[in-house]
């Protein structure tokens, strides 16, 4: 059920005994042409409303996002450690090589 709350809307979802409450923030949106007509034909033939589409384009569109920024920081930290990682591998193979020697 959705209640109409000044801006925001109230969304009441029971799923297996569980009540969830949901805000939703009302926002303007300026789309291209051809992305508006290329999304309602594909709303049209899933029969799925454009706002439900649009909320889970963007969220897939963030967990990419997230995945990115999360690659390109462990990318910038592996950078700062790698000549660290190079002292301790020498380290450990002039280890074994004493120990081979006994």
């Amino acid at each position: 059920m959705t209640f109409a709350w000044g801006y925001f809307y109230l969304m009441l979802m029971v799923y297996t005994n569980s009540i969830y409450l949901y805000t939703m923030k009302m926002l303007s949106l300026k789309l291209d042409e051809e992305i508006f007509s290329e999304t309602e034909k594909i709303t049209l033939k899933l029969k799925k409303p454009r706002n439900r589409y649009i909320n889970e384009a963007l969220d897939l569109y963030n967990k990419y996002n997230e995945r990115m920024l999360l690659k390109k920081q462990l990318h910038k930290e592996s950078r700062l450690v790698s000549s660290e990682n190079s002292k301790v591998l020498k380290e450990f193979e002039k280890i074994r090589e004493r120990n081979e020697e006994i």
